[in-house]
């Protein structure tokens, strides 16, 4: 059993590496995102005290299931800025998504609506709860917005789900947003 900080820190480098600078770590990322599970354990192995065990641990504990682990294959299941295409296909959404962000965002969010930034997709929550933990991991005060999926969908936007259930757009236009009332 890994201690916690250890584990964090090489989840998060993970995180880094899989989605944002795989050359950090020596490491190739196919037109998918995956990487050689064997190339992604020598990495980790020499920046890090941890067995190809320990790694496996991460990624089957991760809360937030941000890995996905294949045919001795692993990437990330979102939040790239590399380029990368997760081949996964259009579906309907909810009804509501929700998404969580400082308050100090909402200003320009309700002139600009959401922005992919430097990601590929804007990321949204299936349920209220898991965007205020989204939104708490930032410093300050927090907003949820509620996003009206269904009306989006029907006006020709397209939504994809990641491995681990993130809703994912390519943007989510500001007549399409509104504060929720469940935000403190």
């Amino acid at each position: 059993m890994m201690k916690a900080k250890l584990e964090t820190e090489v989840s998060k480098y993970m995180s880094y590496v899989l989605r944002h600078a795989p050359d950090a770590a020596g490491l190739t990322l196919d037109g998918e995102g995956w990487v050689s599970f064997d190339a992604l354990e020598k990495a980790l192995a020499s920046k890090f005290d941890v067995s190809r065990a320990d790694i496996i641990e991460i990624v089957e504990n991760n809360p937030k299931k941000r890995f996905a682990l294949a045919d001795n294959r692993i990437r990330a299941n979102q939040g790239h800025s590399v380029d990368v295409d997760l081949a996964l296909n259009p579906v309907e959404p909810p009804a509501a998504l929700f998404h969580g962000t400082s308050l100090t965002n909402w200003q320009s969010i309700e002139r600009e609506g959401l922005k992919k930034m430097q990601r590929h997709h804007v990321h949204l929550s299936a349920d209220v709860d898991t965007a205020k933990i989204v939104a708490m991991r930032r410093k300050g005060e927090y907003i949820i917005l509620r996003v009206d999926a269904a009306r989006m969908f029907s006006e020709g936007h397209s939504f994809i789900v990641s491995d681990n259930g993130v809703w994912l757009a390519e943007s989510v236009p500001v007549q399409y947003l509104s504060p929720d009332a469940g935000t403190p």
